[in-house]
Order: structure tokens, then sequence, then C-alpha cells
């Protein structure tokens, strides 16, 4: 057991010196959602340290959200190297853009070179507490009929990975996924300002992510707990409710001035929510396909409702709304804890202008494994004969899943879940204008298919359960019913047996009611007093 010190100065280090308290075969617990919260010199230093000195080595690696932002070697890639990574356990993983190589880890799991899981973000986080409390882990339906659950894959990614990390229990008559508790050796985290007595607060991050669980998590295990940081403060200047981690289970600081504040997200105090940004930041999204699907997607949500957000199309949402001049009638949040403001796309997505809160990640997703909220918009890649949908895996890219992040969270108990995405994959013609879609030419890759190349979302749980689910795309509308998928709309232009249900290897109902998209959404102006009734 380390010795404890007393409450005085933490040692202020270097990167390459703060490696040094990572010992050989540590499971080292890293904050971060893609660049978002990211202690990126840490990792560095490491994998530094190892093409060096060939220490340390054996690590697992733990990202409860993302592992790495995807722009080039930075997050995991900076350790992903053979001999010095094992395991890893990540929410999510890097893809890259595919004018790029892939990701060093994703090249390690498809080789079999290291063992990997990818687990629910936000059941990760609680495995940190479990690991706190000394529980034997997390009983919970999150994962639950995905390829998270056992009886599937496990959340193993590669057949080097035992599938037995998961298991399932029951309890009072009931299935519950067991996950086991998680006592890292190693906590990296981030903050903005540490005191020299090591307290540790986020007011420049988009989000403090779960510093505070994954920091508890190693001390708990006699671990070490190390923070990077903008800049140090005098003892007793920061504001003690402003401090995120105490001081006193802080073991070394090393200060990086120039730390993003997010995926390639340079410093802008609106994100963190001290200061409030004019309105006109923000630009109208472009007249075009991805305009047609938010709008649709807009029509689903009402007033006064809470609903989050997931990556991709979706966050353009909130812009139909702003457009139409109808901005704040929904909350929005995201799984990294901004609520309400105006959520971000692209590499700054997690994060949001003018946020009314931002929580902590762990908060959030016990707000998001409930049904406490009304509703979620999430994009997806697959859809088969059974409701099940795939945001995980791009087939025939690589056998590595992208991964589940918070999406079996966000999806587990939502009442309402609302999936946007265009009707086929890959290079497509369509026109939109003058009220009309025209097609043509499809794309070549179908997205209706008859077995999800990895079950992401489990239809006939969703059935079970009674979550109202609807797939909006370009040219229909489709309901997950008990006869199955059930077309209820579509668009005008469109002929329902050619450019719908002669394009797939499914069964697709049609409604009895079955209706024509409003024309005023494939149209380059606003919508005005029909917003909010074109259902």
């Amino acid at each position: 057991m380390r010795r404890r010190r007393e409450q005085k100065e933490v040692p202020v280090v270097a990167a390459q010196e703060a490696v040094g308290l990572v010992p050989d075969d540590a499971v080292v617990s890293v904050s971060s959602s893609s660049g978002l919260a990211c202690p990126d010199a840490l990792l560095e230093a490491i994998g530094a340290s190892f093409r060096d000195t060939g220490r340390p080595r054996g690590l697992t690696s733990v990202h409860p959200i993302a592992a790495g932002d995807m722009f080039g070697i930075r997050g995991i890639d900076h350790i992903a190297v053979d001999g010095l990574l094992s395991r890893v356990i990540a929410g999510s993983y890097p893809s890259g853009p595919s004018s790029m190589a892939p990701p060093a880890i994703r090249a390690m799991i498809d080789e079999n070179r290291v063992q990997a899981w990818n687990l629910p973000s936000g059941v990760l986080f609680q495995m940190h507490a479990a690991g706190t409390a000394r529980q034997p882990g997390v009983l919970t339906k999150v994962g639950m009929g995905t390829f998270v659950d056992p009886r599937l894959q496990g959340g193993a990614l590669n057949e080097a990975t035992p599938a037995d990390l998961v298991d399932v229990l029951t309890v009072g008559g009931e299935e519950w996924l067991h996950y086991p508790p998680l006592r890292p050796d190693v906590a990296l985290i981030r903050g903005t300002t540490a005191d020299t007595q090591g307290n540790i607060t986020t007011e420049h991050e988009g989000a403090p992510l779960g510093i505070l669980e994954q920091a508890y998590a190693a001390r708990s295990n006699d671990g070490v707990v190390i923070a990077q940081v903008k800049r140090i403060a005098k003892a007793g200047s920061l504001p003690a409710q402003s401090v995120q981690v105490p001081g006193a289970i802080i073991d070394a600081v090393v200060v990086v001035p120039d730390q993003m504040q997010g995926t390639q997200t340079p410093y802008d105090p609106a994100l963190s929510g001290e200061i409030v940004a004019p309105d006109g930041m923000i630009e109208p999204l472009p007249f075009g396909l991805e305009k047609v699907l938010v709008r649709r997607a807009a029509a689903e949500l009402k007033p006064g409702w809470i609903v989050n957000l997931g990556f991709g199309v979706c966050a353009g949402i909130p812009r139909v709304f702003r457009e139409e001049q109808q901005d704040g009638l929904i909350t929005w949040l995201t799984e990294q804890g901004a609520v309400g403001g105006f959520p971000l796309t692209g590499s700054a997505f997690g994060c949001a202008l003018n946020p009314a809160a931002v929580l902590a990640s762990p908060d959030q997703f016990k707000f998001l494994q409930s049904a406490g909220f009304d509703a979620t918009c999430l994009s997806f890649i697959q859809v088969d004969r059974h409701g099940n949908v795939n945001v995980s895996h791009l087939p025939g890219k690589s056998h590595v899943s992208a991964g589940i992040g918070g999406f079996a969270d966000i999806t587990s108990a939502a009442p309402r879940i609302v999936f946007v995405g265009a009707f086929s994959a890959g290079k497509s013609d369509i026109e939109v204008g003058n009220g009309r879609l025209r097609i043509k030419a499809n794309g070549a890759v179908p997205k209706f298919v008859p077995e999800v190349a990895q079950i992401s979302f489990s239809g006939s749980r969703a059935l079970q359960l009674g979550q109202e689910v609807t797939f909006v795309t370009e040219r229909c509308v489709l309901q997950l019913r008990a006869e199955g998928l059930v077309v209820t709309e579509v668009a005008p232009g469109v002929d329902l047996a050619r450019d719908v249900t002669d394009l797939v290897e499914i069964p697709l109902h049609t409604a009895r009611d079955l209706r024509t998209m409003d024309g005023a959404l494939f149209t380059d102006a606003l919508l005005g007093p029909s917003f909010g009734s074109i259902q």
C-alpha cells in the first residue's frame, strides 16, 4: 500500500515525470470524449516513455465515452503500441475520416494484437462507482439484447478477447446484465485549474465528464491520480463549490497551457457557460437532403419536451428550431453533460453554446437510463426486419465496432426514439425542391437489410417495453409495430413500390392511413406556421 501524503502542496511535474507513477500491468482509466476533456499530453508521454525505456508495459486502458478524436494521432493512439497496451475497454473507438489511415487502435484490434471490449458509456461510469464502493458490480438492463449481451458477443471485439466480462444474472425473477466493478490503478483526468494543493476545477471545459468517479475509483484502489490542467492557482483561491476533484486525492499535476477545449475546438467561454454568446453565431442549415431529414424529425418533437441528441445528422435539429424562431421550446441534452443551450455539431459535438447547465456525465447518464426524458433523436447505419438497429459497426470497413458509446444507455428506456438517416448509403443522386423529392439514382448500399451486422438496439425488446420507435428518411417515414416495419408516410414525388418497398429484401408493411409528407419540407423557405404540425 502506498503511503498517503498529508494535505500539502501537490507536485507539479512535467508529463514525462508523471509517467513514472504509472506501473507496469496497470489498469489506467482515462477521461475523454474524443478530444473533449482528454489528457492528451499524458497519453503522449506514456507512448514516448515506452518507446524510450520499454516502460510502462502491459497496460489495460479504460475510456468510458470515446478513446480518440479521429483526427490523427491523439487520445488512445498514443499508447496503441504492441507491448505497451494489452487490453482496452471503451465506450467507442475512433474511426477516422476515409482519407486518413485507420487509427492505430483499430488496426491492433483488427489484427488480434490487443484484447478489446466495447461497453455502454454510462455503465462504464457506474462500474467505476461500484469499484469505489466495493460493490460486486452493476446490475442493469442496459445492453440487453444487443451485442454487449454475453448471449451474443459480450462486447468482445475480436477473437483474442474473451466474451465473459459481462454475464447474465437472475434477480427477483428478472434477468439482468451484470458488469464487474472497475478498480483502476491509475486515473488520468483533465481540468482547467489546479491550486497548489491539487484542487481541480473545470471552468474552461466543455464538460467535466466523469473525472471525479474515475479519480475516486483509483484512490479507493490505493492507486494514483494524475491531473492535466491549463494553469496553477494559489491554494485557497478557488471557490470551494467549483472544485470538481479535491486535492486530497491528487498525486501529481501536469500543466499544459494550450490544451484544446474539445475535439479540434479552441477555448470558447460560451461553450463552458462562462458567457452568453449572441444568437447570430449559429448559421442555418443549407437547404438540401439533410435539412429535409432534420425538419421531418423535428416534427416528432413537442414543445416542453426534454430531448437527447445523438452524433451525426440529428445534431442539426436545433438549427431548424432556431431558424423557425422556435428556439427554447425544447430542452436539449447530450450525454457529455450539457443541458439546454444550443448543442453543436461536428468535432465540437458534446459541447453546447450557452448551456443552461453542464453536469457530470455520470449524472447525465443516470437520467438518460431512466424514462424521465421525452425522446431521443439518433442516427442509424442499418435496420433489419425485426427492428434491430446497428449504429456501432460499419460493414465492410473493419470487423471492429466503432462503438456503442452512450447509445445503449440512452435507448434502454427512452419512451420515444426517432432514428434519422438516408434510406440507402453510398453515392446517390437525389434532388429536393419545389415541394417534392426526385430520385435519379439510389445509393448502392441498402440500410434496411434482413439482418444487421451488429445489434446495437433490440427491436423485440423495444416492443416489449412499449417504446415508440420511428425511422425518418428522405423518402419515407416508418414505425416499428408488432407486425414489423410499417411505412406511414412517403415523400411527394416518391412511388411506394419503385422507390421504397422494391429496393429492400425485407417486408415493409404499409399503413392503412398512408400519408404524403408535407410538401413544405421540400422547399427552400421557412415552414412558418406549419412548423410543428407537419406530421
